[in-house]
């Protein structure tokens, strides 16, 4: 046809389709042909044949109009005929980046002379599953010299417009070559068609969008010189012979030059961390990369801190990655559409989890459903890459598919079910925390918790490997938690959770986020007019900032408890703030004043049949001793100390007091008694964990050698002590002020 006739033609059939109200989306489906082709057509861009004429006119009901204007000159071919010459493949982006690792597998399978026939590129929408096919596809299109076709079978639009196996062989024997009148109406008839019409020849089919393994099947050749590359939102996990690569999102440093390769100039000058934060927000899933660098560079009015700042919150973002004809709300739209109601539920009240990762039993809490009930919904999540699962007992949600989930789905769910849901999971998530800590701490004086009708799979520890693995994982999402249960007005979840959480900020010395979550515990506890809530977490918030040596601050703090428990006549707290302020009177310099409060203390903690708490004070006594210069004293009341807690099986506290046997060891000139106890406390250390004390030990033994004159092996042990923890305070250990003094 001539440029005139093909312009006249595509005017024709685009004036015909409006007039049925189709878009070139839904059209394309109709005829089976693309929508990049439809487009062409009507653009006057591209030749048409007399069978893509004919399937127009069919479907608009034109009564050979559009025939007549396509010249109606059918052409003999045999069956065939077209597939060595077939080159239907859509051009590959020029801005393809990264995914060495999967085109290496892509590329290893489709290179093999034997083996799978498939290769299913599956992972969550937006992915970039389809580029990855069509860069793989074009980097080895000349080794099928019958050719190679692409086909989107359209599995994740609404079921009417998905295309079936018995639709797609259509538009698949076409291009490879048969005439439309040859081709069969019946399923299998032209299932045994496609098979013939592939004996003996090598392509190579891309087929994107499958919805499902039934779908895509029967499209798989049985010709073994052949392959196919499949994408899918789906695991499609019936194609057992199939290689199957996951695809994920980018790493940070792909997603940053994806991110300028589209942006083009106008991220030239950008700073690379303000770069890196925007790709972040996009959770570095390429789609919503592309959108976003797409939309920065087609508005010269924003800076990229400003483009930066619309992408702040969660719902503005999803708003913000919608360039009008491409969105990731829609992307993930299309992912639910297959879900059951059930599916949907849990979904949503995923996004009232804080976290990115999700223990299978905080869901099973959220949904108020049996652990297998909510692992098979989890499982079903995974297999349309709503979910990811990490490890055995958690699932990862990207935080754009959180956020679309909290948009778009959780409003669905009434405000009561979502607020009965959340306290579920803090109720839920107390239990555990408080079970862990009985293992971190168990002699710790603990109140009575404030929890309802707790889920059924809120199961208390029995072990302490158990208990403390999951208290190193889940710790995140739990001061998640409570700043949630802060935001939400759950004063009492949130003062709980940030007290049973300080043995594990102690023993891992998070100071900032111990310090972060106390301070809203307070404001909970005062806002709930819990007088003893708030004592208790003032004299927490102490404790944080003299472990950190902020010695001035962490009194304040105590000398508000300790008003406080005075107020409420508790004994039990008034003790705690005084040997409280009698540690930081240790170490502010005024030994004697510990010695003489520390007494009173243990004294006060015998009692009150609180023998770890006596124990403590019995250790600073020792400590205090040092200071004042009674070493053997010292050195007998951390002793005894230690024996103390040896007895109550609390094997952190065995390993200070050997430190604090040590350090007296060491002041009073005994160096070989007190390298004799810093190697025994490497030991214990090692055993129970605590990289702190095993670093303060070998910080003592590397004063031991220099203090003889081995400044060798003061160095080798001084940097062992910084691998292990680099920040031992000289305000509260010792032997840092001796290596300062030493060093």
């Amino acid at each position: 046809m001539a440029a005139a006739e093909l312009s006249l033609f595509g005017g024709e059939l685009r004036r015909l389709r409006l007039l049925a109200g189709l878009s070139q989306s839904r059209f394309a489906v109709l005829i089976h042909y693309s929508k990049g082709y439809l487009s062409k057509v009507e653009t006057g861009s591209a030749e048409v044949n007399r069978e893509f004429a004919k399937a127009c006119d069919d479907a608009l009901e034109a009564n050979g109009a559009l025939l007549e204007l396509a010249g109606d000159r059918p052409r003999k071919r045999s069956v065939g005929q077209l597939a060595a010459t077939m080159s239907g493949l859509p051009p590959s982006t020029p801005h393809f980046v990264g995914r060495s690792a999967e085109l290496a597998r892509i590329t290893a399978f489709l290179s093999a002379e034997q083996g799978a026939v498939a290769c299913a590129l599956t992972g969550l929408a937006g992915a970039g599953k389809t580029a990855l096919a069509l860069r793989a596809a074009w980097a080895v299109a000349d080794s099928f010299p019958d050719g190679c076709a692409y086909l989107d079978l359209a599995g994740h639009a609404p079921e009417a417009q998905a295309m079936s196996a018995r639709d797609a062989f259509h538009p698949l024997l076409r291009m490879l070559g048969v005439p439309a009148e040859q081709i069969p109406s019946h399923p299998d008839a032209r299932a045994n068609l496609y098979r013939s019409v592939l004996r003996g020849k090598r392509c190579l089919f891309v087929l994107d969008n499958v919805g499902s393994a039934r779908q895509v099947a029967p499209l798989l050749p049985s010709e073994p010189r052949c392959r196919v590359i499949i994408t899918s939102r789906n695991r499609l996990n019936a194609l057992d012979d199939a290689v199957h690569v996951t695809v994920d999102v980018l790493p940070a440093e792909t997603a940053v030059s994806l991110f300028r390769a589209i942006a083009r100039e106008r991220a030239e000058s950008a700073p690379d961390e303000v770069v890196a934060r925007v790709v972040d927000r996009c959770g570095r899933l390429p789609l919503a990369v592309r959108i976003a660098a797409a939309r920065f560079h087609g508005s010269p009015m924003w800076t990229l801190e400003e483009f930066d700042e619309r992408l702040v919150g969660e719902a503005s973002r999803l708003s913000a990655l919608n360039d009008g004809e491409r969105s990731v709300a829609a992307a993930f739209s299309l992912s639910c559409q297959a879900l059951t109601a059930a599916q949907l539920r849990l979904f949503a009240l995923l996004a009232l989890h804080p976290g990115r990762d999700v223990e299978v039993r905080s869901a099973a809490a959220l949904a108020d459903l049996g652990l297998v009930e909510t692992q098979r919904l989890l499982d079903d999540l995974g297999d349309v890459h709503l979910v990811s699962p990490l490890g055995t007992n958690h699932v990862t949600v990207h935080d754009l598919v959180r956020a679309f989930a909290g948009d778009r789905l959780l409003p669905g769910i009434g405000p009561a079910e979502q607020a009965a849901a959340l306290r579920r999971l803090l109720d839920h998530s107390l239990v555990l925390t408080e079970s862990s800590d009985e293992f971190l701490a168990p002699h710790r004086h603990r109140l009575a918790l404030s929890v309802g009708t707790l889920p059924e799979v809120s199961v208390k520890f029995t072990e302490r490997a158990t208990a403390t693995a999951w208290i190193d994982a889940e710790w995140p999402n739990l001061v998640a938690l409570c700043r949630t249960a802060a935001a939400r007005g759950l004063h009492d979840q949130c003062w709980q959770l940030a007290f049973l959480l300080r043995d594990f900020f102690f023993l891992t010395k998070l100071w900032d986020v111990w310090i972060d979550l106390h301070l809203l515990a307070a404001d909970a506890a005062r806002v709930a007019g819990d007088g003893k809530a708030l004592a208790i977490t003032l004299n927490n918030l102490g404790m944080a900032h003299a472990d950190r040596g902020e010695l001035a601050v962490a009194i304040g703090y105590y000398e508000e408890a300790l008003e406080q428990f005075r107020e409420l006549e508790d004994p039990r707290g008034v003790t705690d703030a005084l040997s409280n302020i009698a540690w930081a009177a240790l170490y502010q310099g005024d030994p004697g004043r510990t010695m003489r409060d520390l007494s009173e203390a243990r004294a006060s903690y015998l009692r009150m049949n609180s023998p770890r708490n006596a124990a403590i004070a019995f250790r600073g006594m020792a400590l205090a001793e040092v200071e004042l210069g009674s070493c053997d004293d010292a050195v007998r009341h951390a002793e005894e100390s230690e024996a103390e807690f040896a007895a109550l099986g609390l094997e952190l506290d065995v390993v200070m007091s050997a430190n604090c046997t040590a350090w007296a060891h060491f002041r009073a000139g005994r160096l070989d008694d007190a390298a004799e106890q810093y190697a025994r406390a490497v030991e214990l250390a090692r055993n129970c964990g605590s990289q702190y004390e095993m670093a303060r030990a070998t910080t003592g033994l590397g004063n031991v050698d220099a203090a003889k004159g081995h400044l060798g092996a003061a160095a080798t042990h001084w940097a062992a002590a910084d691998q292990l923890h680099g920040g031992l305070n000289d305000v509260m250990v010792g032997e840092t002020r001796a290596r300062k003094a030493l060093a």
